[in-house]
């Protein structure tokens, strides 16, 4: 059963793409960004991080699933190792590589933090899933605060009359021409909307957080998402050390996503002894914190991400049917998937892309992807991959130890190996003494 298990996660890493579209931006020259900057082009794609090659609008893709009802929500983290030939290939010392996966389920939007039936689940490379939805969510982020900025300038500023202005432009005056006319309707508009999600006290000291971050000594986590360096093999001074390299790993039982320490630059060998913040300093040499804010949204259960679009109303108040964010369209499109079982009534088995070319592939293999899930769900491998056998793994500051029951297990199957030796051993004595006797009292002859 494991042998299929692991054959199935090798047919998902060998169709995974090659390339990383979310690598560091650029910044300007300041001591920050030159410091950010410097760190990030350490970064060390992987074979599975190049994503923005392919989206559903190419003509070899056109899936139309329709999951605009439905929101997507993190469900566990697990990595797997599993035996790799480009390991020996590669130099290792070992022929089991580090693969990582993410389970979500979209879930019927209006019951999303239950999430227990009519749902689908999925199963994607750990890389892409943080590239998407780090990607969103930072795009959410800044749309939060550039909404807060426009929306609270006029309260910012205690300029009263300004807003009084606005609010009659948007009553009456909108012939009114000009800039600026149309700078205060929009920022009136804007006010209102935030009013709904943040008051300004609240958002404007959030996103003053956010910007004065790296001044108060802290780095966002989601920079890490990629596999890097952050200590080089040779100090400034040209002494020979151990490389150190940041990733994301797996935490509290696959519920959570972190940052942390690796020995290697493909980031599959955990250091556990090590932590990330250790190693990380500005150029003025002062240690650097990590932020997790904006990480834990893409693992947080409670926030599901709507895969509709919003939409407006026409002119005439009609609203046109609301589109698939891409988050969703592209993490459905590139996961293994795990529907009919759970009910999922919109997916592939009912669409018929599915049906008619390659990709049947995919509807033929439901029931064994769905099993391969199972197995990652139900803690068949410990937080670091390794496969778990008689109980559940005891971590400690250096690696693993075996619990009380699975020493009692070992120690058992021994004893009784060594029984059933003994056992054996008498019992052939027996026969071949109880055959010499029967040949004796028949005198030695023979028929």
């Amino acid at each position: 059963m494991f042998g299929k298990y692991a054959t199935l996660a090798l047919c998902m890493l060998a169709t995974a793409h090659a390339a990383n579209p979310f690598a560091a931006k650029q910044t300007s020259a300041d001591t920050k960004s030159a410091y950010m900057s410097k760190l990030m082009s350490k970064a060390t794609p992987t074979a599975n991080s190049q994503l923005h090659g392919r989206r559903l609008a190419d003509d070899d893709a056109e899936i139309e699933v329709d999951i605009t009802g439905y929101s997507l929500r993190f469900e566990k983290c697990q990595f797997v190792r599993a035996y790799d030939q480009d390991m020996i290939d590669g130099g290792y010392d070992t022929v089991l590589s580090t693969q990582r996966f993410v389970i979500f389920r979209l879930c019927p939007s209006d019951s999303c933090s239950k999430c227990n039936s009519g749902f689908g689940e999925y199963m994607v490379d750990m890389e892409e899933y943080l590239g998407y939805t780090v990607e969103y969510r930072q795009d959410e982020q800044d749309e939060y605060c550039e909404t807060c900025d426009e929306a609270c300038y006029y309260a910012a500023a205690d300029d009263a009359a300004a807003a009084d202005d606005a609010a009659a432009e948007e009553e009456g005056d909108e012939e009114e021409e000009g800039d600026d006319a149309r700078r205060k309707l929009a920022a009136k508009k804007i006010r209102r909307k935030l009013a709904d999600a943040a008051d300004c006290d609240t958002c404007v000291d959030a996103c003053e957080k956010i910007e004065s971050m790296e001044d108060n000594n802290y780095l966002d986590a989601t920079a890490f998402i990629n596999c890097q360096s952050i200590q080089e093999a040779t100090d400034d001074d040209g002494n020979q050390q151990a490389a150190v390299y940041a990733g994301p790993i797996c935490a509290s039982n696959g519920k959570k996503i972190k940052i942390g320490v690796f020995s290697d630059e493909n980031c599959m060998f955990i250091d556990s002894d090590k932590d990330v913040e250790n190693y990380l300093t500005n150029e003025d040499g002062n240690a650097m914190n990590l932020s997790h804010n904006l990480l834990k949204t893409v693992y947080n259960q409670e926030e599901c991400i709507s895969c509709a679009e919003e939409v407006e109303a026409d002119e005439n108040g009609y609203y046109e049917a609301a589109e698939v964010k891409e988050v969703c369209a592209e993490l459905y499109d590139v996961s293994a998937k795990c529907e009919t079982s759970n009910g999922f009534d919109n997916g592939m088995s009912s669409n018929s892309y599915y049906a008619q070319n390659d990709a049947a592939n995919q509807v033929e293999n439901e029931e064994l992807v769905c099993d391969f899930i199972s197995s990652l769900k139900s803690n068949t491998y410990s937080q670091d991959g390794e496969i778990v056998i008689g109980g559940s793994k005891v971590y400690t500051a250096g690696g693993t130890t075996t619990t009380g029951g699975q020493k009692f297990a070992l120690t058992f199957f021994i004893i009784g190996t060594v029984g059933l030796a003994v056992y054996a051993a008498m019992l052939h004595s027996q026969l071949t003494k109880g055959g010499k006797a029967d040949l004796s009292a028949q005198g030695g002859a023979m028929a």
